[in-house]
């Protein structure tokens, strides 16, 4: 279902998840403050350096600083703040996996996007809405998912229009993992999708493959 561009620094772990009802019958399933307080997982005890993160995001010439970090790179930050709160069981989930594994992770609504879906790098001046208050963010040179509608989810901010909400039953989930990291990304999706899968969702691997040649018949 997801396609990848080659990419010389990105070890890209993705899956989709089906909940057993919508997001908002869920509650507190997966309350964020109770699943920071859990032990580290395994294959993520060990500290990571911020600036191989960064690197994979900076491959294609994005410059991720400032308000442009890692999304991680806030979560890491905030929890221990406690300026992260709980939202719901998927974006819950996903934060507490990054918390621990130190990655940017996106979680997106999966009948909100649009296929064909696609990891590329973005194109010259691409930008888009990231939150209701619709404020953008530029793109340009990126990794980012990209649908029928153009780029909507990255290791920085995920779009609005592709956003988890109360009647969410399915997500696309993507661990922006970097080479020079092997096997965390791995890591940190068993653990994720074993503690969705804790509360009665399903999950299956999203099974990235190269896109086709130009020359396919």
């Amino acid at each position: 279902m997801l396609t990848v561009d080659p990419h010389p620094l990105l070890d890209l772990a993705a899956f989709t998840t089906t909940f057993p009802a919508p997001l908002g019958d869920l509650g507190d399933a997966l309350a964020l403050p109770g699943l920071v307080a859990r032990p580290t997982p395994a294959g993520l005890d060990r500290a990571i350096d911020t600036a191989v993160v960064r690197d994979l995001l900076r491959w294609g010439g994005f410059k991720p600083a400032g308000r442009n970090k890692p999304a991680s790179e806030y979560v890491r930050k905030a929890v221990p703040e406690g300026r992260l709160g709980a939202i719901n069981a998927a974006v819950d989930a996903c934060n507490a996996a990054s918390f621990f594994s130190g990655l940017p992770i996106s979680v997106v609504d999966l009948d909100r996007v649009q296929p064909p879906l696609r990891v590329a790098v973005a194109p010259e001046d691409t930008r888009y809405v990231f939150n209701a208050s619709g404020q953008e963010i530029r793109v340009d040179g990126l990794l980012c998912l990209v649908d029928a509608a153009g780029p909507c989810a990255n290791a920085v901010k995920d779009s609005q229009r592709t956003k988890t909400h109360d009647g969410t039953v399915r997500t696309l989930s993507l661990v922006w993992g970097t080479t020079t990291l092997p096997g965390r990304a791995a890591a940190t999706s068993a653990w994720y999708r074993a503690i969705l899968e804790a509360i009665g969702a399903r999950t299956e691997p999203a099974a990235p493959s190269d896109p086709p040649r130009s020359d396919a018949p």
